[in-house]
């Protein structure tokens, strides 16, 4: 997983992620509050909450390549609380092609891996 540290607050990084997604125009498909789903069921996690979002064109490239790595997809960045520190994280997905059949599509995977960076570092306020 790779994961960057935000210079904010929780609160903040989740805004500026939420900002940082719709201003490229990419289709959030799901929030998962997972703090909030242990807080309902009468359990304790600390602020955590994963994004699951895309842009379909690609994906669907992808799954034309090889039909499993649909399990993987849509793409997802997970934001969560550490203490005092807020972290953002994320798989890298030019991981996937070790395990589909994908290579014919590297460049896709490689877009990928570089729009979760941004989205993360934007997210942080790791970037200028």
């Amino acid at each position: 997983m790779i994961v960057t540290e935000s210079s904010s607050d929780y609160r903040a990084t989740i805004e500026a992620l939420v900002e940082a997604i719709e201003q490229r125009g990419l289709t959030v498909f799901a929030r998962v509050d997972h703090a909030g789903g242990a807080r309902a069921a009468g359990l304790e996690l600390a602020d955590e909450e994963l994004f699951v979002f895309g842009n379909p064109k690609a994906g669907t490239l992808l799954m034309q390549s090889d039909p499993r790595i649909g399990v993987e997809l849509p793409l997802k960045l997970l934001v969560w609380s550490e203490g005092e520190r807020t972290l953002v994280g994320y798989r890298d997905p030019r991981e996937l092609a070790k395990t589909y059949d994908v290579a014919s599509r590297t460049a896709i995977l490689e877009q990928m891996a570089g729009l979760l960076g941004e989205l993360a570092a934007e997210a942080a306020g790791a970037t200028d």
